[in-house]
């Protein structure tokens, strides 16, 4: 099966209610063969409306940490845990709301296929969702964090907090020692994936 085809399919679940309000579902972008795997939460509104992940603020705030990491988006394979954006109308906007444990186990389905066929070496989990989508159980992003542990299949996981997350900090100093720990998190991704490039002679490898 192709990514393309895959995400054909995902377009048409119903595995969960969250189809039924959602505009499209949005699948994973990025190159089957990608060695890093992030993984969010769930579509926001923008990525609703456009059917691709992290194209709002959460996704930009993560383009910059990864191009300050050295770890070119373009490089990665880009989901979610949850496909179908899961919202609150409030007026005209809608108002975004977590998903609760059914709908990422029941989603969980498509991110196990997004990695059979991409194959990376290494998933970053961002956020709570992400962590239990990847793992098929709640863990505290606290408890994880900045680790390098080990996956099924040989891969590597490493958890971070959701991007998202950075945005709703209100203070300076907060947000700036929040983002150099987001970025301390992605960099142990990134001398992963370019370790992993090194022959195996290459000095430190």
């Amino acid at each position: 099966m192709t990514l393309a085809a895959l995400a054909g399919e995902e377009e048409v679940c119903t595995r969960c209610p969250l189809y039924r309000n959602a505009t499209q579902a949005v699948p994973g972008e990025g190159p089957r063969g990608a060695r890093v795997m992030v993984v969010g939460e769930q579509p926001g509104d923008l990525e609703d409306r456009s059917g691709r992940p992290f194209v709002g603020p959460a996704g930009r705030l993560l383009d910059k940490a990864l191009t300050k990491v050295h770890l070119p988006r373009e490089q990665c394979f880009v989901t979610n845990a949850v496909k179908h954006f899961k919202f609150e109308p409030r007026g005209k906007r809608r108002l975004h709301k977590r998903p609760d444990a059914g709908e990422i186990d029941a989603c969980r389905w498509w991110l196990e296929q997004e990695r059979a066929l991409v194959a990376p070496g290494l998933v970053v989990a961002m956020g709570a969702t992400a962590i239990r989508g990847v793992l098929g159980r709640a863990e505290p992003v606290s408890e994880l964090r900045g680790r390098l542990l080990d996956l099924d299949q040989g891969a590597k996981f490493i958890a971070t907090i959701h991007p998202s997350f950075l945005l709703r900090l209100k203070g300076e100093e907060d947000k700036q020692r929040e983002w150099a720990r987001f970025l301390s998190d992605l960099e142990i991704a990134a001398e992963w994936a370019r370790a992993g490039d090194m022959p195996a002679d290459a000095p430190g490898s």
